[in-house]
Order: C-alpha cells, then structure tokens, then sequence
C-alpha cells in the first residue's frame, strides 16, 4: 500500500556565485517520490526587511528599536531564514503543521468515547488542581482560556485563579461570571498587587488536588490534556514532575510554532526551560520547598522547577509527547519574543547561580541570544592524563594536518597521544610515523591485522594511561584550544557517559551535532548541513544537552566507564555503528551522553578510510544494520532524545506523518 504525503516546503539555501547545476535528495532510504512542482526563488534583502517590517512595525517607538529591527534582518540573512527566529525546524506558514494538526491532533467523536471509557476504567481519579493569576487579562482571551479547562474530557479538576488586584473590572467580572456556572471553578482577588510569584502562590493556597498543573492567564489546554496526565499518573502513581509538548497561537487562534520536545534532558534543562508548558507537579513537592519564591520573577517557573527538581530522582519526571498546551502569542509576550523582556536573562542568571551553588558545582554561566543559557564547568585539579587514540593508514598529509592542529593549539595538559597505525605501506607516511617518535607526548602503536575500527581502539585503550579517554579520527582538524578541555570537564562529571563534539565541514556547515536513533534507519547525524550558526528549534542546535548517542570521531569518555561497558563490539560491529551501540550500553549502565556545541572542530569525513563501494564491504555494512535492529530495534524506534511525532526517514527534527507512538526512557537516579 502506498502512502501520499502531500506536503509543500519552504527553505532559504545560500548558493555560491555562478553554480551550475544542483542535487536534489528527497530521502535517506528507498521509497517512491513525485515531485509535481518545484520552483527556485531569489530572495532579496528587501523582500527580508518587508517582512520584518510588517511584523515588527508597532513595535518601532524610536531609533534604538528600528536598529534593533535592522540587526534582526542581518541576524535573519545570516542564520538560515526566517525560520531561523520564527518557526526554526517545523514550516508552518506552508501549511506543513496545519495539515499536520488536521490529521493526528483533532479528536473525533469516536476519541472523546474511547477517552471517557479509559478514564472511567482509571484505577485512580486524581483530583488535579490547575493553577492560574490573572492581571489585567484581556476578557476575550480569559474567557477562552477557562473554557478550555472546563472542556476538558478528565472530570476530576478545580481551576483555582488568584487575580492579581487587576484594574480591569471586567476581569473580575468574567471571573465571577464563570465561576457561578461552574462550581469547579475557584477564586480569590488580592487586595493588593504583588506580581505573578505571590498571585500563583495565592492560587495555590486555593489548590485541593493532589497534583497542580500551571496555566498562564491567556493560553490554552488541549481538551484531552488532563487525560493525558491523569493517564501517567495511573500508570507512575509515584510521579512528581509531568510535562508535554506545547505549541503557539495566536490571537486568532491559529497554531504554530510546536515544540516537540525530548523526555527528561537534564542538561539542556541547565540552558533552557523547556518544561514549563504543560507542567504538572506533584503538590506536597510544591509545598515541601514553599511554593514559588518573589525576586524571581520572569524566571519564577524555571526556579520552581530546579528546586523540586533537585528533591527526586530523574525516574519521576516523565515527558508526554504530545500537544497538550498552546502558548498565547501577543504583542509584548514572551512566547512572540522573549529577547523582547531583558529582565528575564537577569532573573534566569539568578537562578542558575541559586542552583548550582545549592548543588555545590562550581561552574560559569554565559547569556545566548539573550534566552538561553551555556555553562562551562571546571576541570578537576590535578588535572587529569587524557589519552588522545588516533587510528591511521597512510594519507600522511591527512595525519599530520590533524596532529600539527592538535599539539599547536590545544591548550590542555597533560595528554599523551597513541597514533594507531593500522598497515600503512606509504614510505611518506611511514617517514612521518617515525619522525612522531621524538616527540615525548606521542606513541606510535603497530596494528598489523585488517582494518577493524572498533578492534583498534579497544586494542590501544589497554595501552592507555590516561584516565580519561578521546577517541580522534585522523581526519579532525582543531580549530580552537579549548576543545579538550571542554570536553574533559564535562567527561569526569559522575553521571555523564561520552562526550561529542560539534564537528563541522571545511565549508562550515554541520557535519556532527548529535545523533538520533532509528534516522535513516539505525542513526543519523542532527542538523547536517546546517549553517555553523543555525539556531535550531528552541535554540537547541545551540546548546549542550544529552543524547542518546554520540560519533567516536571526536569523543571524550573516562577509561573506567569505557572498560566497564565492554568498550567496542569488535565482532558484529568492526566498521560502523560501534559508537551508537557503545553508547546506548552507557545509558544501559546508568550513564548520560552529552553534546556540546562549544568544543568545535573541523572533520574531512572518511578522507582516509574512503566508502563502501565494494561487495563485501556493503555486506558487511548490512550485516552490521541488522544487529543493530536485532539489539537495539526498540530504542532506535524511540530515542529519549528526541519525539515520536518527528520524523525518521529523512531530515531530522521535521514532521513525521505519521508520528510514531510511545517513549523509551531510561531511568536514572539521582
């Protein structure tokens, strides 16, 4: 049977002068496809500031804004399109999300039964407090807003709303109005105005439930959302933290903009809240640490969480991936423009700072975009020995561009470097290999048997002092010192498993920033071919955060989680996918893998090794596809890193249509 997808995409691609010809691939693996129209447009400056213009001409009061406005249109050229600051990873001016919606996010007649008969058959009917301040609330949108919870297809609810002394009247007025038809509705007007920490503590105060989700006075709540929370909980009565996918919408009610977001990430946590939206907690958590504290306003939420957070072990967050929540973007908001409230990057700082001293870990903290957040930790004195394994054959040119870079820039200490050379037979390679020798850091290693990737590197770790680990292709150029030591500090942390890299192409495009599970089929790279600079949804090509998996062409992890996991599988997986399979066995163990984009390098892929072009190469390269489907088939199916709802069968972090269902998630404690 066969499936049609009628899908149109936008994309804004830079082209160099005077190009000739294009390739166009539509998939990363078999399958039929018709393209019936396919148009290539210029897209000028003008045509870039126009746009701008009209989105952003109310906001323009003076000459600082319209400059303002004029560095968001360079920022716009630069970075990938308008994409790039609005809807990032998922079209939605196309369509692409609208059709999306039309077919797996409206619930039917026959939904709202199956529901109403999955929660009658619920073992527990939790009471779920939903939390809401209001100030000065647009009527129409407030009303909407109650609405939505009173729609809600879960009966077990009280909306408990704390008005924060609006001098809107009306506000007051909706309130009441609502609250008289429906004796779920709860409320309580402040007599004085104390911003949005003491309102919602106020609301809390009203709060009987056993679990509170956050609303916020003008979005929305999908009408299946409290199901959907009353369903987790049935099934992980001791949960503390839940949340869900989000979207925005717009005054008129049209949705975009969805983050589809991964399960439980604790260090993208550390550089952005994606969490808030939905977020439902367990109430003697919340009243365990006081409820939400004043001073902290702009960034109270992310607060509330890093303080609960910190009370429970990982196993008790549990992510729905699905839109259960839909943000209001208004003029002034934040979910139109958080670079728009600098306050908030100040509050932000501040809690960071709050929790990291709380949790006794010394680290740095550094603003992005004035929304997110990078933390550089420190390495551990003395600092430890890191063992720099470089397997090689010939292309002593490749060899030595990689190991002038490295000792001429890297600018941590002490590392040894093992040069595994794996039959090379070049007298120019082998006249270098000899030279290597009279450095006192370098080793030069014989591996005279046939090429086996994982083989030589489980064969030069024995041979390692270090106790940390940096597994290097010869075809890695260093391009900034501080590399290592980024990835060393993050290496010896206790939880964390392998470290990767952001590697990038000699054009400066991305050739390394994460690898997802099951793309493609086994695993693919995040963002290829992406800009350097590409933003990503949320900003997440941006920041360090955990993934299921890293490449080995550039990974740091310590000599005794690398022994302790087995190191390489040098019998089923001689050649690819070691570093996938290796890596899921260190969260089997317990451990995170991380990613960061501060340790940049340059990688000339596969320069020395060359392709599978031969018979007995691709077979063995099928070979390897099917243990790794036969090992690891329901995890790469559902990467805790990524979402059932995008795609797997061509560029990462699109739509999937359809979206698979469920979640793999691996628990780790505290």
């Amino acid at each position: 049977m066969e499936a049609t997808t009628n899908i149109v995409s936008h994309a804004k691609v830079d082209l160099p002068a005077g190009i000739k010809a294009m390739r166009f691939d539509p998939g990363v693996k078999p399958g039929k496809i018709t393209i019936k129209e396919f148009d290539l447009q210029n897209i000028s400056t003008l045509t870039i500031f126009r746009k701008l213009w009209a989105d952003n001409k109310h906001k323009i009061d003076g000459v600082d804004s319209l400059l303002k406005m004029i560095g968001k249109a360079f920022d716009v050229i630069r970075n990938g399109g308008f994409g790039a600051l609005e809807d990032r990873a998922y079209p939605n001016m196309n369509g692409s999300y609208q059709q999306w919606i039309s077919r797996y996010d409206m619930l039917t007649n026959a939904d709202h039964n199956k529901i109403k008969r999955e929660i009658s058959n619920f073992s527990l009917q939790p009471l779920i407090s939903v939390v809401m301040p209001t100030y000065n609330t647009n009527p129409m949108l407030l009303r909407k807003t109650i609405q939505s919870v009173r729609n809600q297809l879960y009966p077990n609810w009280e909306l408990c709303i704390a008005d924060d002394f609006s001098t809107n009247d009306q506000v007051r007025e909706v309130i009441q109005a609502e609250a008289k038809e429906e004796s779920r509705i709860r409320f309580v007007f402040r007599a004085a105005n104390g911003h949005i920490s003491e309102a919602t503590n106020s609301a809390l105060e009203l709060a009987t439930g056993s679990y509170v989700a956050f609303l916020d006075h003008d979005d929305l709540l999908s009408q299946n959302a409290l199901f959907e929370v009353a369903k987790v909980i049935n099934n992980n009565p001791d949960v503390g933290i839940i949340y869900s996918d989000e979207d925005k919408i717009n005054e008129d009610d049209y949705r975009y903009d969805p983050y589809f977001k991964p399960d439980w990430n604790p260090d993208l946590f550390l550089g952005q809240n994606f969490i808030n939206h939905l977020s439902v907690y367990k109430l003697e958590l919340i009243k365990k640490i006081g409820g939400l504290r004043v001073g902290y306003e702009g960034a109270q939420d992310w607060d509330l969480a890093f303080r609960v957070i910190e009370q429970i072990v990982d196993g008790k967050i549990v992510h729905i991936p699905k839109i259960l929540y839909h943000w209001r973007a208004t003029p002034g908001s934040t979910a139109k423009d958080i670079t728009q409230k600098d306050y908030i990057a100040k509050a932000q700082g501040k809690v960071l700072d709050e929790h990291f001293s709380r949790t006794g870990q010394s680290v740095k903290l550094e603003n992005i975009l004035n929304a997110f957040w990078k933390i550089e930790y420190e390495i551990p004195k003395p600092s430890p020995l890191v063992s720099i394994i470089i397997p090689t054959r010939n292309q002593k040119m490749i060899l030595e561009k990689c190991i002038d870079s490295l000792t001429s820039l890297t600018d941590y200490e002490p590392y040894e470097l093992l040069v595994v050379d794996n039959g090379s037979d070049e007298e120019e390679t082998l006249q270098y290999l000899e030279k290597l020798k009279a450095d006192p850091r370098i080793t030069v290693l014989d591996y005279p048997w046939p090429f086996n990737y994982s083989a030589i590197n489980n064969f030069a770790v024995k041979k390692a002092r270090g106790e940390v680990l940096c597994l290097l292709n010869n075809d890695i150029e260093i391009i900034k010192g501080d590399w290592l030591k980024i990835m060393v500090s993050l290496a010896v942390r206790p939880k964390t498993g392998a470290v990767g890299a952001k590697l990038l192409y000699p054009d400066h495009r991305i050739q390394h920033a994460g690898v997802i599970l099951g793309l493609g089929g086994v695993a693919g790279h995040a963002y290829l071919l992406k800009d350097e600079n590409y933003i990503g949804q949320m900003g997440r090509a941006l920041l360090m955060q955990n993934y299921s998996a890293v490449t080995a062409a550039c990974m740091v992890v310590e000599k005794a989680k690398y022994e302790q996991v087995g190191g390489f599988n040098e019998n089923e997986l001689k050649i690819a996918f070691n570093d996938i399979d290796f890596c899921i066995r260190l969260m089997q163990a317990g451990y995170r893998n991380v990613w960061t984009p501060e340790a940049k390098l340059i990688h000339h892929e596969s320069v020395s090794r060359g392709f599978d072009d031969t018979p007995d190469k691709q077979e063995r390269f099928k070979s390897e596809i099917n243990y790794m489907k036969e090992t690891w088939g329901e995890i790469l199916e559902n990467d805790p890193a990524y979402n059932p709802n995008l795609t797997l069968d061509h560029e990462a972090f699109t739509l999937a249509f359809p979206p698979r269902r469920g979640s793999y998630n691996f628990k780790i404690d505290a």
